[in-house]
């Protein structure tokens, strides 16, 4: 199984994945309160995370077009609900419920 390393507003986390699992549900599943509040449906790009080492593979169309409409985002920020797992990645969490003082959202589906 891939290992991924999440960078969050607590610390680093370590964790494995299963492979092929949507990173936003494999990092909840791992304890990290990723906000996800459209459901994982790229739509309200609450799950960015940055890609800090390793390969999150191709960006798809709907992610590409929604990440089009923001301003200034930093380099390698990707939707963490349109990523599955392939490799051992490292990320920085970007949005948490902890941080935000919000719900994080309705749970993405599988």
């Amino acid at each position: 199984m891939p290992t991924i390393q999440a960078e969050t507003a607590t610390g680093l986390k370590t964790f494995e994945a299963p492979l092929g699992r949507k990173l936003v549900l494999a990092l909840e599943d791992a304890g990290i309160d990723i906000l996800h509040r459209c459901g994982g449906n790229a739509r309200c790009t609450t799950c960015r995370v940055e890609i800090l080492e390793g390969d999150a593979s191709e960006m798809g169309e709907a992610e590409r077009n929604r990440l089009a409409m923001e301003k200034e985002l930093a380099p390698h920020i990707r939707l963490s609900c349109q990523i599955r797992v392939q490799d051992d990645l490292k990320v920085r969490v970007i949005n948490q419920a902890c941080v935000r003082h919000l719900d994080p959202g309705p749970r993405p589906a599988e």
